[in-house]
């Protein structure tokens, strides 16, 4: 689902990020597969997506800030995100459109400029638009995150007290009381978005003005997401739990007090209850509430197991997560069209159907890893590495 960093980033006591990532995307798969070849297996009292989704979401609010003030370089930091999310995501794209002829693109995606405006930023959903895949929403609040951070960390502002995860919980929850939807709208927004987002990460990346750049940067971030993404009480509410993450992360280190993070569970995990736009199902207040339950429970039990071996297998999917996440939806829609309906097929049918499609996901997965993701990556590094780049960034300031 959603972007890390790469193994060889990552130190070896960060290997239960790497299986709640795997956890994650499996997660993710399930809904997609079991929503339509199985039914029956599909669980109705919590999101099983959404839970998946939420689990990423605490693992990337634990790990990008820590990162990013542990190598001092916001310029680096982009450097390598834009490596490590780009590649894979315009091939990805690039597949759906090569396959517009046979498996028509999602009605729900505009056909005019604005939407290839969108896509560049990967600030989708913040913009009200709508993804080539509908899994890509989820980039948007990764990208207003990288955004946030990014702001943050330039600005200074470490947030010793553990306030922010509750702030943006407590945020979400006056929208859901005040907004029955986005107060702006349109391909404008797509647009303007879109300049700003490459005219100030040009500026952070040559240093020209990079403070300045961070932090429009993220205030256009917070902008986007309640004035005009698609549920603005939600997206506050992704930002609490990603910064939660943070907060826990902080916590572990001894730098602030956890209760903020308990408050903001409780906040989020509340706001459907008094919010004006909650209706659809997987937000009524029971299926939130264990929804959110199960994400943080997962994640906690991660951490009580971060000392201990864990299951390779989980790791191995977590290294390859983020092919995962993309790559899924694609195949399945592949499978699909070529299986047609299975809902109301034998069961035999359901399950070597699914059998089949997890066994051409998996190495398809591995392979997009190996041959997008890790050579960017590592063309990354080495853009980064390079002395003279290194110098003109220290010579500009970080």
């Amino acid at each position: 689902m959603l972007p890390a960093l790469d193994a060889s980033q990552v130190p070896s006591r960060f290997a239960w990020l790497d299986a709640l990532r795997g956890i994650g995307a499996l997660a993710v798969v399930g809904e997609h597969l079991t929503t339509w070849a199985m039914p029956w297996l599909r669980p109705t009292s919590f999101n099983l997506g959404v839970y998946g989704v939420l689990v990423f979401f605490l693992v990337s609010g634990y790990i990008i800030p820590s990162s990013l003030e542990r190598h001092g370089d916001v310029r680096a930091f982009w450097i390598g995100r834009f490596f490590r999310l780009y590649p894979l995501y315009l091939a990805v794209i690039a597949l759906v459109l090569a396959l517009a002829w046979w498996i028509p693109v999602r009605q729900e995606v505009s056909r005019d400029l604005s939407s290839v405006a969108a896509h560049l930023t990967m600030l989708l959903d913040a913009v009200g638009a709508a993804g080539v895949l509908n899994t890509m929403w989820t980039l948007s609040y990764e990208m207003v995150f990288y955004l946030l951070a990014a702001a943050l960390f330039v600005a200074g502002v470490r947030d010793g007290r553990n306030l922010l995860p509750a702030t943006f919980a407590l945020i979400g929850a006056v929208a859901g009381l005040v907004l029955t939807g986005p107060p702006l709208s349109g391909g404008w927004l797509a647009w303007v978005s879109s300049g700003l987002f490459v005219a100030g990460l040009g500026c952070v990346v040559s240093g020209r003005g990079r403070t300045v750049a961070a932090c429009a940067l993220g205030v256009m971030g917070l902008a986007l997401v309640l004035l005009s993404s698609r549920v603005p009480w939600f997206g506050a509410a992704i930002l609490a739990v990603m910064f939660a993450g943070t907060a826990i992360r902080r916590w572990e280190r001894g730098q602030a007090p956890l209760w903020p993070v308990a408050v903001t569970a409780m906040v989020v995990a509340a706001t459907p209850l008094w919010a004006l736009n909650a209706g659809w199902w997987w937000v009524r207040p029971d299926v939130w509430g264990l929804t959110v339950l199960l994400a943080a429970l997962t994640f906690a039990g991660g951490m009580a197991l971060r000392a201990r071996p864990l299951p390779a297998v989980l790791t191995w999917l977590g290294t390859i997560s983020y092919s995962l996440y993309l790559v899924h939806l694609p195949m399945l829609l592949i499978v699909m069209r070529v299986a047609g309906e299975m809902r109301w097929s034998p069961l035999p049918l359901q399950i070597g159907i699914s059998v089949v499609f997890l066994s051409l996901l998996m190495p398809a997965s591995w392979l997009s890893h190996r041959l997008i993701e890790g050579p960017m990556q590592r063309l990354g590094r080495r853009l980064v590495s390079r002395p003279a780049l290194r110098e003109v960034s220290l010579r500009r300031g970080r």
